[in-house]
C-alpha cells in the first residue's frame, strides 16, 4: 500500500532506483512494497540491527551516517531517481539528510514528516514532497469507520479517489441521467456490479443500488457524495 502511495502520486517509472534513509517502521515498509513493484532500492540506516534485518529483502541495504553528504557519495546516491527520507522522529537528522539530498541534486525527495512544521521546513531547505502518514491514515480510518468509503487515498494536492457504495443520487439511473459530475463535482470513473467484472463508467453507465463505484475528485466533494451512501 505505502509503496503503491508513491507510484501513484508522483511519476515513478518501472525500474526506477530509490534510496530509502531510515529504516524504522515507516521506511521499511516502503522500501519493502517498491521492491515488490519492481523497484531498485538501496536501504540506509545509522543502525546495524535494521541493516541486517532487511539486507536480505532490498536490493542494497547499508549501515552508514544518511546525514553525511560525502558518505552519500560515495555509495553513489547521487546516482538515483528519488529519495525517501523515512527519519521520523530525529528532526535534525532527518533535515540534516534533506540538505545531503539537495546538495547531491536528486531530483525528487520525499520526507516523511511527523508535524507541519517539520515538513515546512524541509519543504523549504530542499523537499519536493512531504508526506504525514500518521495523519493521512488517521483520515482514511475515520472515513472506514463512519462507514462512508470502503477505501480512501488522498494526493498532496488536495484530490482523492476513493471506492464507494452506490449513493442514493445515483440509483438506477444512468450517469447522464442523474449529472453526478455536474450536481456533485466527483467522477464516477468505474463501477463493479455482484458477480460481474469491474468495468469503466460511461456517460450511459446505469448504476443499481448495490453497486460499488471508484469516485476522483476534490477530497471535500467525494466526501460529501459518499456520505449519501452512509445514509440509510
Amino acid at each position: 500500500m505505502l509503496g503503491k502511495l508513491f507510484t501513484e502520486q508522483h511519476a515513478f517509472s518501472q525500474g526506477d532506483s530509490v534510496v530509502v534513509i531510515g529504516l524504522g517502521r515507516f521506511g521499511s515498509a516502503v522500501a519493502q512494497s517498491l521492491v515488490r513493484l519492481g523497484h531498485d532500492v538501496m536501504g540506509i540506516d545509522a543502525e546495524e540491527e535494521p541493516v541486517q534485518a532487511w539486507a536480505d529483502r532490498l536490493t542494497h541495504a547499508v549501515q552508514a551516517d544518511g546525514t553525511n553528504v560525502q558518505v552519500l557519495r560515495q555509495l553513489g546516491v547521487a546516482d538515483f531517481a528519488h529519495a525517501i527520507v523515512g527519519i521520523g522522529t530525529d528532526l535534525a537528522a532527518s533535515l540534516m539528510t534533506v540538505m545531503a539530498l539537495t546538495e547531491l541534486e536528486i531530483r525528487d525527495i520525499w520526507v516523511k514528516a511527523l508535524t507541519t512544521e517539520h515538513g515546512q521546513i524541509a519543504q523549504r531547505i530542499g523537499a519536493h514532497h512531504v508526506v504525514y502518514p500518521e495523519a493521512d491514515m488517521g483520515a482514511r480510518v475515520a472515513h472506514l469507520i463512519t462507514g462512508r468509503m470502503m477505501d480512501y487515498i488522498e494526493f498532496d494536492d488536495g484530490f482523492a479517489i476513493a471506492k464507494i457504495r452506490a449513493p442514493l443520487p445515483a440509483q438506477n439511473r444512468s450517469l447522464a441521467e442523474s449529472s453526478v459530475r455536474e450536481r456533485f463535482g466527483v467522477t464516477v470513473v468505474g463501477v463493479k456490479r455482484q458477480n460481474q467484472d469491474f468495468r469503466h463508467a460511461k456517460p450511459d453507465t446505469v448504476i443499481l443500488p448495490g453497486d460499488l463505484l471508484i469516485v476522483s475528485g476534490p477530497t471535500r466533494k467525494v466526501e460529501k457524495f459518499a456520505a449519501f451512501s452512509s445514509e440509510r
